[in-house]
């Protein structure tokens, strides 16, 4: 019987097989994180110290600017009340990163956008964000929902 032909020798392949199946799926989930926004699987020793404040706004069709909580028939606050962005207009810290806190309001003002049906005269909401990166800044960024379609 030779060395390799022993039982135990395919369970010891076996093992080392896994092994590095399962540190190439960790190292893979780890690159992907930085490649999006939200960074699942993403692992950071240091949280960012980032903080971020916002003017939400509505662009009616005549190119008019006001204020969401300017009348309305909505409330921002009861339409995202998730993830931290119901009352933007004051300094907030970016919990889970800039990137995704910043992808987490366009999405809102996306939805927000889709999901209004009483509100005729908004062709788009915005936001007016600015920002500290790691305490770098302030930075200004404009974020813009889908333009929606007027009657």
């Amino acid at each position: 019987m030779n060395p390799g032909d022993h039982p135990a020798a395919g369970r010891r392949v076996a093992r080392r097989a896994i092994i590095v199946a399962v540190v190439l799926a960790q190292l893979v989930a780890i690159v992907a994180a930085y490649g999006n926004d939200h960074r699942q699987f993403g692992w950071q020793m240091f949280p960012e110290s980032s903080r971020w404040t916002a003017e939400i706004t509505r662009v009616e069709a005549d190119g008019t600017v006001v204020p969401v909580d300017e009348d309305w028939e909505y409330r921002w606050a009861d339409l995202v009340a998730a993830k931290g962005i119901g009352n933007p207009d004051r300094w907030r810290h970016a919990n889970s990163g800039l990137r995704s806190q910043l992808a987490y309001l366009q999405a809102a003002l996306d939805w927000v956008a889709q999901n209004t049906p009483d509100d005729t005269t908004t062709r788009v909401i915005q936001a007016d964000v600015t920002y500290r990166d790691n305490g770098r800044g302030p930075f200004t960024r404009v974020l813009r929902s889908q333009e929606r379609p007027l009657p």
